[in-house]
């Protein structure tokens, strides 16, 4: 009996002395195998990379700590083209008793995830280790975010925003504190979508820009950041599921209409092809494009800007609201970390997590692979400061961010949402017409996952 209680003293002394969140059985244990599961992705590496040196880190933790546990992380590349056909490989890999101890993910499967019992509820971890989360930006919690919990931890963000040429205004007349104040005009609900329209076509009209703006020209979830401006909710919370209102799409619609109608956007823009929409705006054709913060080195190249002069001639916007006073919005799209809740060492996977997600090795992600940071810190970082100059501008914009729903059947919904734009902005059909097309559709096509409203 002495010798069972002092083994039990022992393993709690020890436990005690661990990272938060360690348990005594696993300080038992003298090495420790994490399956990590990250898509190989070429614009991405530090990804997978990350984790694997957050072992190191972990492990010299480990050892002030007096323990004898050592961690090391088996990386799993998966070869999917994208996010999606990862997202079902992992499904794949857990239904066969073979899924991973972390994997990465596009934000919107967490939902799906969750359902399946494959993300471990991450709450009660982030609130034991503050330190580790406290200066992560507010907002992008919402992305990993389902039924009112977060199941996984942002690993990156971005920005989708409007761009816009200001020496197409200038060419017609626009003052200089018209043009630099725009996006303040726009944050403060001033400056609404219908004017963009209006100031587009104008560019057009007095001969400045040959198109007002120009749009993806394939399904895909920029047009989210649009519908937010109309205040259309894409997800009910509570429920987790997807959500439409058909009066509000029909406003958007208005709006598209009215765009074609002013001369703002071509009525053809939805038969385009990528390189187009690149060259419209790239070749100073345009006056304004919207799409990702990833367009900037290209613009710095084609456009012949540097640093110095981009943002003498080209500037950014949020999506505008639709009314007076009404609060604009913009698009992130984070990658997150997700733990298994069937994994047999939760703590250890969650303790990576946090240490791959601190400011120098997200900043040497974030810097290298174009991407916004996810805390406000990384911000003043040296590399941020010499190298990420266009990624700090756009942190600024993060507190506007919306996100795709955490569902997935979200591409599916967004389709059938294109189809609506395609039949709107060529004219085939009337803006309540397309509203009610894309309802019908959405309740065909997604039955009890869809939650309508609004409708007439």
């Amino acid at each position: 009996m002495k010798l069972i209680k002092s083994t039990k003293i022992a393993l709690l002394a020890a436990a005690v002395a661990l990272p938060t969140g360690f348990s005594a059985v696993e300080a038992m244990a003298e090495e420790v195998t994490i399956k990590l599961w990250s898509r190989a992705d070429r614009s991405g590496p530090m990804r997978a990379g990350n984790i694997v040196g957050a072992a190191q880190t972990l492990n010299n933790m480990l050892a002030a700590a007096g323990s004898d546990i050592k961690v090391t992380v088996e990386v799993h590349e998966n070869n999917a083209k994208g996010f999606d056909a990862d997202a079902l490989d992992v499904m794949k890999a857990f239904a066969a008793d073979k899924g991973p101890d972390i994997y990465v993910a596009a934000h919107e499967w967490i939902g799906a995830f969750v359902e399946a019992g494959y993300a471990m509820n991450m709450e009660q971890h982030i609130a034991a280790n503050p330190d580790f989360y406290s200066d992560m930006i507010p907002v992008l919690w919402e992305s990993v975010t389902y039924k009112g919990q977060r199941y996984g931890i942002p690993q990156d963000s971005e920005i989708r925003m409007f761009f816009y040429n200001k020496e197409m205004l200038r060419k017609i007349g626009k003052s200089e504190d018209f043009i630099e104040g725009l996006p303040a005009a726009v944050e403060e609900g001033q400056f609404t979508l219908y004017d963009l329209a209006d100031l587009a076509a104008e560019v057009v009209e007095k001969g400045a820009a040959k198109y007002g703006f120009v749009h993806r020209p394939n399904v895909g979830p920029d047009f989210q950041m649009l519908m937010a401006s109309f205040g259309i909710e894409l997800s009910d919370p509570a429920s987790g599921k997807l959500k439409m209102d058909e009066a509000k799409l029909a406003n958007f619609f208005t709006w598209l209409k009215y765009a074609v109608d002013k001369g703002a956007l071509p009525e053809n823009m939805t038969s385009w092809s990528w390189d187009s929409v690149h060259q419209a705006f790239r070749g100073r054709e345009s006056f304004m494009k919207f799409h990702g913060i990833w367009n900037v080195p290209h613009q710095l190249k084609i456009m012949n800007l540097t640093e110095e002069t981009y943002f003498n001639e080209l500037g950014w916007l949020h999506s505008p609201a639709e009314k007076q006073g009404g609060r604009p919005a913009n698009l992130s799209h984070p990658i997150i970390y997700v733990v298994s809740e069937e994994s047999e060492h939760k703590e250890l996977a969650a303790m990576l997590v946090a240490l791959a997600s601190q400011h120098v090795p997200n900043t040497k992600h974030a810097v290298s692979s174009g991407h916004t940071p996810i805390k406000f810190g990384q911000a003043a970082m040296p590399e941020f400061v010499e190298d990420g100059w266009a990624l700090r501008a756009g942190a600024r914009l993060l507190p506007y961010a919306t996100f795709m729903p955490n569902h997935a059947k979200i591409g599916p919904y967004n389709a059938i949402v294109y189809k609506g734009i395609q039949g709107v902005e060529t004219g085939r059909i009337s803006p309540e017409d397309g509203a009610a097309f894309v309802v019908e559709e959405l309740q065909a096509e997604l039955g009890d996952d869809v939650i309508i409203v609004g409708g007439s």
